[in-house]
């Protein structure tokens, strides 16, 4: 009968990789991340600025004070 010496190989993880790890994620994050946050802004800012263009336009024979106060300020 032959025995097999089998040797448990412990995976340790090290601060440094944790530490690698992190950095990789940021910058990966952040490569991703700033370009959709461009896209969502310029899709929320143009939506906000279609509502208030036609709520102007909806008030346009109110004094501009009112309308302001109606439909808030484009910038």
């Amino acid at each position: 009968m032959l025995r097999q010496d089998t040797t448990i190989r412990q995976n340790t993880i090290k601060r440094k990789h944790l530490i690698y790890s992190l950095i990789t994620g940021l910058i990966i994050g952040t490569i991703a991340g700033t370009p959709l946050g461009w896209i969502a802004h310029q899709y929320y800012y143009q939506q906000r600025l279609a509502q208030i263009l036609l709520c102007r336009e909806r008030n346009s024979n109110q004094p501009a004070a009112v309308v302001d106060s109606i439909c808030g300020r484009a910038y």
